[in-house]
């Protein structure tokens, strides 16, 4: 059974750990910029929190009141939350958020969008001091765990987190393929001027393909047929929208080790198995989409910028790494603990002798130690990658 809503929160599945986020935004910056790929539930975020005015930006009247920015919020009471939903529809929204942080400061403003506030040139101010980005991935599994929707891994794996296909009664495959062209119209098109629809979308769905792989720039452009210039660009427009996550690895000097080209991850399990055609997840493919979800979680932590992953030119690979100072700390990521093998943490302990190693699995409920060849390993959920990295 979903949990009532927090006193003060309108309806609507309660989202804490965001709405958390938010509040501790606020007490560094005065705006508090919510990005992520549409229908992560941004909007709904927003209207959950107590004492707002909302404003669609995509509504002429909006508009119209943004015009006069000073005006508009000397209207607004003092304490309340001012919401600018799609706040980069305006003519020019770093002015009226400019405005807002300096001349009001008894207002807290939530900007939202599908993406970062370098996508579009309407920005000519980069609000340096004044913003603090908080992205929104799809529904973490700590959320599923937590009672955002029935806690079934397969479901969530398959389906994805954007709420509304998550939540759904029944699957719909043309949902994806309809909000694959929402994203190339509403964010690409219009935000970054790309025109080579076909283009673009082939190269993103094989992308999603082939999700938690190396990127090889020369391969993908034989294979979509576009210049090797041209799928750059591409892959940046789709990283600055949120659709692909770039982990780099992690390297100290050692001349076996991978040093140039990133893992590539799409944003959503659900659009790898939808690119990828699956119906239902296989026991071989369990694996891989956990290793989306806890990239999820460790991206929604404190160490966010930190992310890397390790491998050399044997193979053998460290799903992803966090330094910490002179330690770098070791995850794993396993759908069973008692799977993981000793041959890649000893040969990446041997270079980086110094941090803290974890398995993260689906199963674990209470975080237990285990020895693994000559180290200690520390077994936890994804709730258990918050603690350890916030």
């Amino acid at each position: 059974m979903t949990p009532p809503p927090p006193a003060g929160l309108r309806p609507g599945i309660p989202r804490p750990f965001w709405t958390g986020r938010l509040d501790a935004a606020w007490r560094h910056r005065p705006i508090a910029w919510l990005a992520g790929v549409r229908r992560t539930g941004k909007t709904t975020i927003a209207r959950q929190l107590p004492d707002t005015v909302f404003l669609n930006c995509e509504l002429p009247s909006v508009v119209h009141r943004c015009e006069d920015p000073e005006w508009l919020f000397r209207s607004m009471p003092a304490g309340s939350v001012v919401v600018l939903d799609e706040v980069h529809r305006l003519p020019d929204p770093s002015r009226v958020l400019k405005i807002a942080a300096d001349e009001f400061p008894a207002l807290r403003v939530l900007a939202t969008g599908s993406s970062t506030l370098a996508a579009t040139r309407k920005f000519r101010d980069s609000l340096t001091g004044r913003k603090a980005v908080v992205h929104l991935p799809p529904v973490l599994w700590t959320e599923c765990v937590a009672g955002f929707g029935a806690p079934d891994l397969d479901r969530r794996l398959l389906r994805g987190g954007l709420p509304e296909m998550l939540l759904a009664a029944d699957a719909d495959p043309g949902w994806y393929a309809e909000w694959l062209d929402s994203f190339y119209a509403r964010d690409i098109q219009e935000l970054f001027g790309i025109r080579e629809r076909t283009g673009f979308l082939n190269l993103l769905r094989l992308m999603l393909r082939q999700s938690g792989g190396l990127a090889d720039y020369s391969a993908l452009s034989r294979e979509c047929d576009l210049s090797r210039p041209t799928v750059k660009a591409h892959l940046e427009a789709m990283a600055v929208a949120y659709a692909l996550t770039a982990v780099p690895p992690f390297h100290g000097g050692g001349r076996r080790e991978l040093v140039r080209r990133p893992k590539v991850y799409g944003f959503d399990t659900g659009f790898v198995s939808f690119a990828r055609g699956w119906t239902s997840v296989r026991d071989e493919d369990r694996g891989g989409l956990w290793e989306h979800l806890v990239l999820d979680v460790l991206l929604a932590s404190a160490r966010a910028d930190a992310v890397a992953f390790w491998r050399d030119k044997s193979d053998r690979e460290v799903d992803f790494v966090v330094p910490r100072g002179k330690s770098v700390d070791a995850i794993e990521c396993k759908i069973r603990p008692d799977r993981l093998e000793p041959r890649n943490l000893e040969a990446f302990r041997q270079l980086y002798p110094h941090g803290r190693n974890f398995v993260v699995a689906p199963g674990v409920v209470e975080p237990y130690e285990f020895r693994l060849g000559s180290h200690t390993v520390r077994a936890v959920g994804c709730a258990g990658v918050l603690a350890a990295f916030s």
